[in-house]
């Protein structure tokens, strides 16, 4: 037995469309399990079929925690959500239920299990300023500018991925320090549980592509279409000089389902685009995946024993 006596918890990770939330469930219900999610658009409403959010039976089944927190044209920080992320824990640990962390925001992942720097909090002045720049200049342009002056924090950073440059910019020009040192110098407490973290991906490649792609057709045909139509119907939303630049529209899938919309893309290149940007998502998370050392990996078809007794061992004491 172990002498930790840290009350558990279970983070189920990996790329989309490894099998994760179903995992998550199955184990929930066996368990007595509530489940925490661990995604970037499964806060936003309106972000269902696109974004695979449980559905209705699936939350009845199960306790879920961190859905539908925002509309569509808000923003949410990691900050945020490793406070709220914390907030449910701690609840579900009261409760005596076991919390089950399932998804794949490494950045949301980092932020709960390992706390956030103390960085320079949001400047609404200065974010303006960054804005105006980028429509004058472009986002490419304001990565170049942080490539130039923190080298580390734009090789994370995508130069499609607005919110995250104009972030680091803004830390440097209010501190006159890189994010990337103020991210080093984490001081906020960890995650006080003791977790088993599960990587979910096929050891075969070609297997996730075929799976995403099946996935993305099911989610045409249950009407991922007819809910963009309806997220571009909302007023405030069609207020947004740039709704593309909205962290919710920048979720896979749905900025490619807006540029169809709006004509860019004929219906067979926008399904062309948006599998081949999930399947990039799914590169850029197996790549943060590898360096979480402590994480266990698993194929969940071929694995499924290894997995179970995995789950059996941290569960029961070992």
């Amino acid at each position: 037995m172990t002498s930790d006596k840290r009350p558990l918890a279970i983070a189920v990770m990996g790329p989309t469309a490894s099998g994760k939330s179903a995992l998550a469930l199955e184990w929930a219900e066996r368990l007595g399990g509530e489940i925490v999610s661990v995604d970037s658009a499964l806060v936003y409403r309106g972000l269902d079929i696109g974004a695979a959010k449980p559905d209705a039976g699936e939350r009845a089944r199960v306790p879920h925690h961190l859905l539908d927190l925002r509309e569509p044209w808000q923003t949410y920080s990691a900050a945020e959500f490793a406070n709220d992320a914390r907030a449910a824990v701690d609840a579900i640990v009261a409760r005596g239920k076991l919390p089950i962390l399932a998804g794949g925001t490494s950045l949301y992942f980092h932020a709960l299990l390992h706390g956030l720097s103390p960085m320079p909090e949001a400047d609404p002045e200065l974010r303006a300023v960054i804005t105006a720049e980028a429509k004058e200049r472009g986002w490419p342009a304001l990565h170049a500018e942080l490539a130039a002056i923190d080298p580390v924090a734009a090789a994370r950073i995508h130069v499609t991925d607005p919110q995250r440059i104009q972030r680091a910019l803004e830390v440097y020009r209010a501190s006159g320090r890189p994010i990337s040192e103020w991210q080093r110098e984490s001081r906020q407490s960890r995650l006080p549980l003791r977790v088993l973290k599960l990587v979910l991906a096929p050891h075969d490649r070609g297997v996730l592509h075929e799976r995403i792609a099946r996935r993305f057709d099911a989610m045409l045909a249950a009407g991922f279409l007819d809910e963009m139509q309806r997220l571009r119907a909302l007023p405030q939303l069609r207020a947004v000089a740039r709704p593309l630049d909205l962290p919710a529209l920048r979720a896979v899938g749905y900025r490619q389902a807006w540029e169809h919309l709006d004509n860019a893309a004929t219906a067979g290149e926008f399904r062309d685009r948006a599998i081949f940007a999930t399947r990039q998502l799914a590169k850029r998370q197996l790549t943060w995946l590898r360096g979480e050392l402590d994480a266990r990996w698993f194929d969940p078809a071929a694995d499924r024993p290894a997995l179970e007794a995995a789950l059996a061992l941290f569960v029961n004491g070992d």
